[in-house]
């Protein structure tokens, strides 16, 4: 997709004029989201509870003690991963790169397992349990020792090899790693914590609580940041490196920076939510497609509100309104994101040639 600056201009209008469709959009699914589950609240009750009004007390803690801090979790989270996903595509100039590919997740999902598991080895999850600010927060933090260990590793590596095809096939080689001793450690492990390892993989937006969103909300704002600092680097990658650093950029600062960023919104996202799949990988294309353009001006602001708007829809579905059936978010993210992805190989999608920045 070639872009001039004539161009990029006329990307940045089209967005400025969905943008009110946009926030309307997600409003309404918001809504949805707090109003429709097993127990459906009428939206003149949603009204009333906002308002500060009296309604059913069931009503009352199922908004406030699940829904909303649920709908929240989905709009961050939808939005953490279509902009890690979207730096990934970029940083690999690779359509199917998607926010795990570094192999952070695996590195989350290592540090959860050895947590959960080793209660039934040697009680060392009790242990971290009874830790003073843990608490039922040791899951969260043993994902985040996880996905950090490997974030130093591919960091140290990244500092001393330049090439991207060898940090990509790192990462996939971590994720093998991660992934046998996740292996070897479930033919050690109690039924019971094997059980909870696998409701874990399955990825959820519900475990998130009042107490813990905060914790949450501030690295991936702290990444949203970030990545709007990135919009020009990540124009100028699309047309190489060589083009980048002839611009004056440091190719080895701003490489650190989107890795890291990228760590940040997926680990984080991991730790708390679980490996939430295909949103990354699925988003950043319907954001091409729908706003025309590869401009990151465009495309940062636009994943994350669109990333938003697809979580929040997914959750609703996986509730499965009006039963008390719950099914795993990762298999609707599958079922929205595996025929993007169709489509990006059927399609051979080639985007951001000819930025002008």
């Amino acid at each position: 997709m070639k872009l001039d600056g004539t161009e990029n201009g006329d990307s940045m209008k089209r967005f400025l004029l969905a943008l009110p469709l946009i926030a309307g959009l997600i409003i309404i699914v918001f809504m949805l989201d707090l109003m429709l589950g097993s127990v459906n609240i009428p939206f003149d009750a949603i009204l009333t509870i906002l308002t500060g009004g009296t309604v059913k007390e069931s009503w009352m803690n199922i908004f406030w003690d699940w829904r909303v801090p649920k709908a929240i979790t989905a709009v961050l989270v939808g939005g953490a991963l279509a902009l890690s996903g979207l730096l990934m595509q970029t940083y690999f100039r690779n359509p199917l790169a998607d926010p795990y590919i570094l192999g952070i997740s695996s590195g989350a999902s290592l540090g959860v397992a050895i947590i959960m598991m080793s209660a039934g080895i040697c009680g060392a999850g009790a242990i971290f349990a009874r830790i003073g600010l843990l608490g039922d927060m040791s899951i969260s933090v043993a994902a985040i020792l996880g996905a950090f260990a490997v974030l130093l590793l591919i960091l140290l590596i990244s500092s001393k090899i330049q090439s991207n095809i060898t940090i990509l096939i790192l990462g996939i080689m971590v994720s093998y790693i991660s992934g046998a001793l996740v292996t070897i450690l479930l033919q050690f492990t109690t039924e019971s914590s094997m059980h909870t390892y696998s409701l874990w993989t399955f990825g959820s937006f519900s475990g998130v609580t009042w107490s813990q969103l905060p914790i949450m909300a501030v690295p991936l704002l702290a990444g949203f940041i970030l990545s709007f600092c990135l919009v020009k680097p990540l124009n100028a990658l699309l047309l190489g490196e060589q083009y980048a650093e002839s611009m004056g950029m440091n190719y080895n600062r701003i490489r650190i920076i989107i890795i890291t960023t990228t760590a940040l919104l997926a680990g984080v996202v991991t730790a708390f939510c679980g490996p939430i799949g295909f949103l990354g990988i699925a988003i950043p294309h319907f954001c091409r497609s729908f706003f025309i353009t590869a401009d990151h001006r465009v495309l940062v602001p636009g994943c994350i509100l669109v990333g938003g708007i697809i979580a929040l829809i997914t959750d609703i579905v996986s509730h499965v309104p009006g039963t008390d059936i719950v099914l795993p978010i990762n298999a609707i993210t599958a079922l929205f994101g595996a025929p993007v992805v169709i489509w990006v190989i059927v399609r051979g999608t080639k985007f951001g040639r000819g930025v002008t920045t």
